[in-house]
């Protein structure tokens, strides 16, 4: 057993809603009391809980034996996960009212950021309870069972997934093009061609992901966001941001958004989940290059 610290406010409740929303079947299971998945690491597999306790802001990991060879970077990785090295006074002081509502809000991030670009790939134009059962689909056809662990499967490797028909993948409901996207994530990971580290530059990282056959800007922009776990990442293009900046560009959005750099990512999840917010009308916004 293990024990990570965070510094509150945190939001448990909030995170469990969202990684319970996005569950993938085989993988993750998730209670209103602790978050358990399984995990695959340098040819290690196995699955670990993790248990809050708000009164002594602390997260109690269990690791199954098939992860203790790697127990360092699952916390690691766990840590990433939840986003445990914020600071949330510095992101409040820039966020202001923004951020006043809900002080506990943290950024998802991921285990592992080639599984997060899969499960982006497969988000596309689609709901995330859709998402969720497409990246189950996936889990099912290519994971491998986890040996301690009967139920669960890991993440297909990079090496199953490349290795996919990609008529198979179509056949569990995806376009072709999709699939083969994949496909072609999957292998660069295996020729060490993926970032799978934030690069020192974000943003000419996400434009050269853009490059990649299937991903385009919100595909990219997300990957970062919760892949990378960068801390500065507005999506202008994004449906729901469009609806909350309504009769603004994308130009004039990411603007506007420039007000809560260097925390943007976390700007972000405070737009989507405050019912009826809406931007300020200010002089900053006038004149904005269309």
């Amino acid at each position: 057993m293990y024990t990570l610290t965070w510094q509150p406010p945190y939001d448990w409740q909030w995170m469990f809603g969202f990684l319970g929303a996005r569950a993938v079947t085989g993988i993750e299971t998730v209670t209103s009391d602790y978050y358990e998945r399984s995990f695959a690491c340098n040819g290690h597999q196995g699955i670990f809980r993790v248990t809050p306790d708000i009164a002594t802001y602390t997260l109690t990991v269990t690791l199954s034996p098939g992860l203790l060879p790697v127990a360092q970077t699952c916390l690691e990785r766990i840590a990433r996960l939840f986003d445990l090295a914020c600071n949330p006074q510095r992101v409040a002081d820039t966020l202001g009212d923004l951020g006043a509502a809900r002080p506990g809000l943290r950024l998802p991030g991921a285990m592992d950021a080639y599984e997060q670009g899969v499960r982006a790939i497969l988000g596309q134009l689609v709901s995330v309870a859709m998402a969720a059962k497409l990246a189950s689909r996936v889990v099912a056809l290519c994971g491998e069972p986890v040996k301690d662990a009967p139920g669960y499967v890991c993440f297909p490797s990079p090496q199953a997934l490349a290795a996919a028909d990609p008529l198979a993948l179509k056949a569990l409901g995806m376009p072709v093009k999709r699939a083969e996207s994949l496909i072609h994530l999957a292998q660069s990971v295996v020729d060490g061609t993926f970032p799978l580290t934030p690069p020192e530059d974000v943003e000419a990282g996400m434009k050269a992901l853009q490059q990649r056959p299937g991903i385009g800007r919100w595909t990219a922009n997300y990957l970062a966001l919760r892949g990378w776990q960068a801390k500065d990442v507005f999506l202008p293009d994004d449906y729901l941001i469009k609806q909350r900046f309504a009769g603004m560009t994308p130009a004039q959005i990411r603007r506007y958004a420039e007000r809560w750099q260097p925390w943007r990512s976390y700007a972000l999840l405070h737009i989507w989940y405050t019912d009826g917010w809406t931007p300020s009308v200010d002089g900053e916004i006038a004149g904005v290059e269309q």
